[in-house]
């Protein structure tokens, strides 16, 4: 199983729109695709003195093979979506980890 993480911090005066946004256009278009099996989606507790708000949207595949497409196929577009909508008011990074277990 592989785990496609994107960690996400968006400035503090967004943070309720950017949530809506995520919960109800974001996560759902990225499964759509049909890549992922499991999605979940995160406010992050600990504070890391700076500014914004950390949020980790998490999406489960069965395969490296899947995750691949999907950044080949989708993942620019959808992600052009992101920086449309918040601009410069967000910064993100991207994980990908393989169960162990």
């Amino acid at each position: 199983m592989i785990l496609y993480t994107i960690t996400i911090n968006i400035d503090s005066e967004r943070e309720a729109e950017f949530v809506e946004w995520m919960k109800y256009e974001y996560l759902p278009r990225v499964m759509q695709t049909g890549l992922f099996f499991e999605k979940r989606f995160f406010r992050l507790l600990q504070e890391d003195n700076g500014d914004g708000v950390n949020f980790s949207a998490q999406f489960f595949a069965e395969s490296m093979e899947e995750l691949e497409f999907y950044q080949q196929r989708y993942s620019g577009v959808i992600g052009e979506a992101l920086k449309e909508k918040f601009g410069s008011q967000y910064v993100s990074f991207r994980s990908v980890l393989e169960s162990v277990d």
